[in-house]
């Protein structure tokens, strides 16, 4: 198994609070990540039939197999087992007891929030971070090998291709999950949907020409996306407001969580196409802003992400807010760096004045160094970021 970052919080949560609940897309390694935190102790996957229905049927006798606590794999289909769980855990009266996981955001969290108050924390687990693929010996040399393969755990535990294991895990997964929660009849449909939103990848999202392209209604399309993101496919990046300038954009960003599956929609068959690929530019920006999102879910940093743009088009890639105080990062994936890189950081930081510190350069070469006040990481350094804030 190769370590995950988030392991470490894992342990510490578990001395304060009975039950720790890991959320995340599916085969991003929450059930690998559960079973070697609570090796030996039981383990009931409700993604199987027999195990859901006994848990439906008797939640109580359910329960009662496991006095010491153990392991529920994907607990959003027992929905109704989360009461029980309270009086279990609170009749046990002890920390530690479980561990919940759970790839689905719709419902799980209100309903978990609602009955587990107080006894759980939440910790989201995402595909492989270039930090945790360096520690595990398994991080590809090229750039464009990682941007191409992606993080999903199955990519790198087994002998497998992306262009082969992608293909079957939309099927697998994304598709059935999608069936669970809309009952979309349409799958064609619903799979040009999710290629045009992997063209919009790191821009501005405007539902109304989503929806026009993909031939659906702008409410069909802003309940797709609500799935996709309950899913952890992709996510939303929203506008920071500060009000240097009077006119800003207000609409958010999408990106998605793994530029493998990126690739994947866009039709890019093998990492070499990505060179000269026309949106080579936004897939790297999407991996940069993804290694953020995992490095803030793997350490738990208190730190909101936004973009900032006015109606100029002068853009800073995003913002990270530690309370108030803004850090500017720019992501440019070229591997030269050139004047141009530091300009919006200059001019943002210009406007921002004692809000701002520590602007910051990440782009596609391997340099690490400060030049003019602007800290600059290459591609593989992006964990470090949120860590260096002087």
């Amino acid at each position: 198994m190769i370590p995950r970052d988030v392991e470490k919080i894992i342990h510490y949560q578990l001395q304060g609070l009975p039950v720790v609940t890991i959320t995340g897309p599916r085969q991003s390694g929450k059930t690998t990540l559960a079973r070697a935190v609570f090796e030996g102790k039981p383990y009931f996957s409700l993604e199987d039939p027999d195990i859901r229905q006994l848990a439906m049927d008797d939640p109580r006798a359910f329960l009662g197999r496991m006095p010491a606590g153990g392991i529920l794999d994907e607990v959003q289909r027992v929905p109704q087992l989360f009461s029980y769980l309270q009086t279990h855990v609170d009749t046990l009266g002890r920390m530690g007891l479980f561990l919940l996981t759970g790839s689905q955001q719709f419902g799980l969290m209100s309903e978990i929030t609602q009955s587990l108050a107080g006894r759980t924390a939440f910790i989201e687990l995402l595909p492989f971070s270039v930090y945790e693929l360096d520690q595990g010996g398994v991080k590809p040399s090229a750039l464009d090998t990682l941007l191409f393969t992606g993080g999903y755990p199955p990519l790198y535990d087994r002998d497998l291709s992306p262009r082969f294991w992608l293909p079957a895990y939309v099927t697998a997964y994304v598709e059935r999950d999608v069936r669970q929660l809309l009952n979309i009849q349409d799958l064609d449909t619903f799979q040009r949907f999710l290629s045009l939103c992997a063209g919009r990848s790191g821009q501005v999202l405007n539902l109304s020409s989503l929806a026009t392209d993909c031939g659906i209604t702008h409410n069909t399309a802003k309940a797709w996306i609500s799935v996709l993101e309950a899913s952890y496919i992709l996510f939303h990046l929203r506008p920071h407001h500060a009000n240097f300038w009077k006119r800003l954009v207000k609409s958010p960003k999408i990106y998605f969580y793994d530029t493998g599956l990126l690739c994947w929609l866009l039709g890019i068959q093998e990492a070499r196409q990505l060179a000269a690929h026309p949106l080579r530019g936004n897939i790297f920006e999407t991996f940069i802003v993804s290694e953020l999102m995992k490095t803030r879910y793997n350490r738990m940093e208190n730190v909101g992400f936004y973009f900032w743009r006015d109606s100029n088009g002068n853009e800073i890639d995003v913002i990270a807010d530690f309370g108030g105080k803004l850090m500017p990062i720019e992501i440019k994936s070229g591997q030269t760096l050139n004047r141009d890189f530091f300009s919006g950081l200059e001019r943002w930081m210009a406007l921002a004045g004692d809000q701002a510190f520590a602007p910051t350069l990440i782009y596609g070469g391997a340099e690490n160094l400060v030049r003019k006040g602007i800290k600059i990481y290459g591609w593989n350094k992006a964990g470090e970021v949120l860590g260096s804030r002087g």
